[in-house]
Formats: C-alpha cells, sequence, structure tokens
C-alpha cells in the first residue's frame, strides 16, 4: 500500500518528505515536514502514530483497522490538540459507495423474514485482520439499518453456524487477492446479490491521497463519507 500510494501522490503532484518503517521509526522523522500524514501500517502502531501527529499538529489519514477500540480515547486527544484525523476501513470510492448500497439494501429487505442475509469476504493472505474493517463497516452497516439483525458471527475459511439474529461472515484468505466483498439475502424462491471486488490496490491508494487533500487545513474527526459527501 506505502508503494500504491507514493506512486498516487507523485502523479498528483505531490513530494513524499520521508517514510516510516521498521528501520526508520516515526520518532525519527520530522513530522513538521509534512502537510499530512498517510498511516498504513499495523494495528499495534496505530495509536502511537496518531498520537505522534497529533502532538506535532500534522493531520493523519489512517487506513489501517482493528484499532478501533481506541476511537473514543483518540476522539478526545483530537479534541485537546485542536487536531484532525480521518480515518476508514476502506478508502476505496467504490467500497464507499458500496457502504451506502449496503445500508440502503438493508432497509429495504427488513421485514422479510423470508430472506436470509449473509456475507463473504476474500482478501489476500497476509491480510492480518478477520474480518476485514470493510466487512464489519458492511456488518454494522446491515445492524444499524436492518433489526432483523443484532449481531454477526464469524467463520474463518467456512460458513459459521447461525442463529435468530445473527449474520454470518465468512472470511477466506487466498494468494494475490486485493479485497472482495459480497452480500447476499437467499429465499426459496430467490438470491439478490451485492459484490465490490477491487482489482489492484490502487483504488485504496487514491482514496487515501483524496482524503490527505481534503483534510488539510481542517480539524476535527473525518470519515470518507466526508470526503465523498455520500451521506
Amino acid at each position: 500500500m506505502g508503494k500504491a500510494i507514493e506512486q498516487v501522490a507523485l502523479e498528483r503532484g505531490h513530494e513524499i518528505a520521508f517514510h516510516v518503517t521498521s528501520s526508520t521509526p516515526i520518532e525519527e522523522v520530522n513530522l513538521a515536514s509534512c502537510d499530512v500524514a498517510i498511516e498504513f501500517t499495523k494495528p499495534q502502531l496505530a495509536v502511537k502514530h496518531i498520537d505522534a501527529c497529533l502532538t506535532a499538529h500534522t493531520p493523519i489519514v489512517v487506513g489501517t483497522t482493528a484499532w478501533q477500540d481506541n476511537l473514543a480515547d483518540v476522539e478526545k486527544r483530537v479534541l485537546e490538540t485542536k487536531g484532525s484525523l480521518l480515518h476508514a476501513s476502506n478508502f476505496s470510492v467504490g467500497v464507499n459507495i458500496f457502504f451506502e448500497i449496503n445500508k440502503l439494501l438493508a432497509r429495504l429487505i427488513s421485514g422479510h423474514s423470508e430472506y436470509t442475509g449473509a456475507m463473504e469476504e476474500i482478501h489476500h493472505l497476509q491480510k492480518l485482520d478477520s474480518p476485514s474493517g470493510t466487512a464489519i463497516t458492511l456488518a454494522d452497516g446491515i445492524l444499524n439499518n436492518n433489526p432483523d439483525y443484532i449481531s454477526w458471527v464469524l467463520g474463518e475459511e467456512h460458513k459459521p453456524h447461525t442463529t435468530t439474529g445473527q449474520l454470518g461472515i465468512t472470511s477466506y484468505r487466498k494468494p494475490d487477492v486485493p479485497g472482495t466483498h459480497s452480500i447476499s439475502y437467499a429465499s426459496e424462491i430467490d438470491t439478490i446479490t451485492i459484490t465490490h471486488e477491487a482489482h489492484n490496490r490502487k483504488g485504496f491508494a487514491l482514496g487515501s491521497v483524496l482524503a490527505a487533500e481534503f483534510i488539510l487545513g481542517k480539524s476535527g474527526v473525518f470519515t470518507m463519507s466526508d470526503v465523498l459527501k455520500l451521506s
């Protein structure tokens, strides 16, 4: 992702001030030398990187997932520092449109008990979190818009057993898959399916650079819905 983001940023006329890597940790770079930082690392590093940027008054765009248990504390820190944070489970423009379609379908299918909902997500073998952050966002979109579902349950490499009110999520990890997410509602008569399939990582990279351009000069906590004005 770092290489893809750098390529898109350079194509759009930006300069890369520094790279944070395992050999060059964030403590060794001059955060004040950049206008915006873009963070795609590991869940255990994300909060530290956010805090460093907020301390340096450097806006930060965060694409790392599975750190959001700390979101409330991070949002408080953003307010205290009058800083700027934009976070998303997925920066792809297409995926964020897909999020909105998913919410609409969840509302439309609500009350039609003959349909059983399910989700499937496929990612590359290096994907650390399961289910993906994108899958969790999709699940939240269903739970928040369809009272027939109150929780989700995960099956890794197999479909999970579900009970009434549970949405089943099946996660697969396969070689060289940028990311595919499918939502289906099946009945005895028919099946409704919506799918987003990423062909490469460029869409995620472009979205993160668009987010960086958006957040410059702003303060507060933002998401891709703010960037794309989807809701």
